[in-house]
C-alpha cells in the first residue's frame, strides 16, 4: 500500500491571539448600612444638585451614592431563594402594613379620578388631578406613619409624590420608581424600616406598588420616561428584576429560559417578581414573542444561571442608573439623602422651566420661545423633548385597542 503521509501537508495549530480574555467584571458587592442617626437632625426640601458633569462626578464618590447602593443591594440580599409566600403574617411590621394601606388608599384617590375619553394614546390630562390628591393627602398618609413635624413630612413626602410620574409630561419611568425606594430610605433613616423588614418591602410593598402603577399607567396612558427604558429592558420598571433575579437565584428547576414558557409563568408568577413582571410586559405588547418586543429581556434568558443575570443587573443599577448623568439631573437631595459640598444649586425660582432645562444638560443648551409662542430647549445634540418625537406608551396602545369600535388603532411596529 501507498504511503501517503509524505505527500500530505503538514498540520499546523492555528496561531491564536496571545491577548487573554478579560474576565467580567465582578458584580457590585452590597455595601455595609449605615445605621440611622436623626438627633439634632435639621430637614429640607429636596431639590436636584446634579446640574454639570462635574455635579455627577461629585455624586459618585460620595456617601449618598453607597447609602443607595447600600439599600437597594441589601434588599436584594434578603430576598435570595425566597419566594412572596415565604413572607409571613409576623414578617409585616406595623409601618410596612400601613404602608400597604397608603397604597391602597392611593388606589381609591384613582378611581375617584377616571380618565377623559380623548381618543387618544397619548396621556391622560386627568393624571395631573390624580396627583393633585395625592399631594393633598400627604400629609395624613405620614401622620399615620407616625411622623408629624412639618419640615420631616415635607422632605420625606416629596420622595413619594414624585414616585407617581411626571406631572408635566404625563410621563414614567424607572427613576420615578427609584423615588418610591428612596421614600423607604428615608423612613429607614428615621428608624421605621429596620433590616429586618426589607424582605417585606420587596416582596410585600414593591408588589402592591406595582399593581398601583399598572392601574395609574393603564387609566392614563402615562408614556415611557425616556424612551422604552433607561436600559431597555422595559417599558416602566426595573428594580423587580434586579429582586427577582435574586428571588431564583438558585431556584431547582425555573431557569432563565422558563420566562418563555407560558405555563411557568402562569403558574409560578405570583411567586416571583421576575417572572410577574415578564407576564405583565407580555400582556400589553401586540405582538407575541420577546425577541420582539423585549429583544433584551429575550437576550438576557440566554444566560446559564439567574446568578449572572442578577450580577449583571447590578452592574445596570450602577452603570445605566446612577452612572448616567440624564436620569441623576432628575435625583432629588435632601438632609436624609444629602447632597456633596461643592454641587451645584437648584434655581428655586426656576420651577416647571428648572424641570424642562434638566432634560438638555449635556452640552450646549439653547432656550427659547419661537413664533408661536412654544419654548424649545435644545442641546448640542438631539432637539430635547419639546421637539422630539414623542415615544406612545405600548399600554395606551393597547388600551385604546381594548374599546374597539370605529377608533380601532393600526398596530406599530414599536408596540
Amino acid at each position: 500500500m501507498t504511503d501517503l503521509s509524505a505527500r500530505l501537508p503538514r498540520l499546523v495549530p492555528r496561531a491564536r491571539n496571545s491577548t487573554a480574555r478579560a474576565p467580567p467584571s465582578a458584580p457590585p458587592p452590597t455595601p455595609a448600612l449605615a445605621p440611622p442617626d436623626v438627633s439634632a437632625h435639621s430637614y429640607t426640601h429636596p431639590s436636584r444638585r446634579i446640574l454639570s458633569p462635574e455635579d455627577h462626578q461629585l455624586f459618585l464618590g460620595s456617601a449618598t451614592c453607597t447609602l443607595v447602593q447600600a439599600f437597594i443591594f441589601a434588599i436584594a440580599d434578603s430576598v435570595q431563594d425566597r419566594p412572596v409566600s415565604s413572607i409571613k403574617d409576623s414578617d409585616i411590621t406595623d409601618t410596612v402594613g400601613k404602608i400597604t394601606r397608603i397604597l391602597q388608599a392611593a388606589e381609591t384617590l384613582q378611581a375617584e379620578c377616571p380618565p377623559e375619553d380623548t381618543g387618544s394614546r397619548f396621556g391622560n390630562p386627568v393624571f395631573r388631578t390624580f396627583l393633585d390628591k395625592i399631594e393633598a393627602a400627604l400629609p395624613s398618609w405620614h401622620a399615620q406613619l407616625g411622623l408629624d413635624d412639618a419640615a420631616q413630612v415635607d422632605e420625606i413626602s416629596t420622595y413619594l409624590l414624585h414616585a407617581f410620574g411626571n406631572r408635566q409630561r404625563i410621563d414614567y419611568g424607572s427613576g420615578h420608581e427609584l423615588n418610591f425606594f428612596l421614600w423607604l430610605l428615608c423612613l429607614n433613616r428615621c428608624g421605621l424600616l429596620r433590616p429586618a423588614t426589607f424582605p417585606a418591602l420587596a416582596l410585600v410593598v414593591l408588589p402592591a406598588y406595582l399593581r398601583l402603577m399598572r392601574r395609574v399607567q393603564g387609566a392614563y396612558y402615562l408614556e415611557p420616561a425616556g424612551s422604552h427604558g433607561v436600559w431597555g429592558l422595559d417599558d416602566y420598571q426595573f428594580l423587580p428584576f434586579l429582586f427577582g433575579a435574586s428571588q431564583l437565584r438558585h431556584h431547582a428547576y425555573i431557569t432563565p429560559k422558563s420566562i418563555h414558557n407560558a405555563l411557568v409563568l402562569e403558574e409560578e408568577r405570583a411567586e416571583y417578581l421576575y417572572l410577574d413582571q415578564i407576564s405583565f410586559v407580555n400582556s400589553v405588547k401586540n405582538v407575541d414573542g420577546l425577541r420582539w418586543h423585549s429583544p433584551m429581556l429575550d437576550d438576557i434568558s440566554a444566560s446559564r444561571d439567574w446568578g449572572k443575570i442578577e450580577a449583571g443587573m447590578r452592574r445596570m443599577f450602577v452603570k445605566e442608573m446612577l452612572g448616567k448623568l440624564p436620569v441623576m439631573q432628575h435625583f432629588l437631595f435632601g438632609s436624609l439623602i444629602p447632597a456633596v459640598d461643592g454641587m451645584g444649586v437648584e434655581d428655586q425660582a426656576g420651577g416647571a422651566d428648572a424641570e424642562a432645562d434638566a432634560d438638555a444638560l449635556e452640552g450646549e443648551v439653547s432656550v427659547f420661545t419661537d413664533e408661536a409662542g412654544t419654548r424649545h430647549v435644545h442641546a448640542a445634540v438631539g432637539w430635547g423633548d419639546c421637539c422630539g418625537i414623542r415615544v406612545p406608551a405600548a399600554i395606551g396602545a393597547e388600551g385604546e385597542e381594548r374599546k374597539g369600535g370605529a377608533r380601532r388603532l393600526r398596530r406599530v411596529p414599536f408596540d
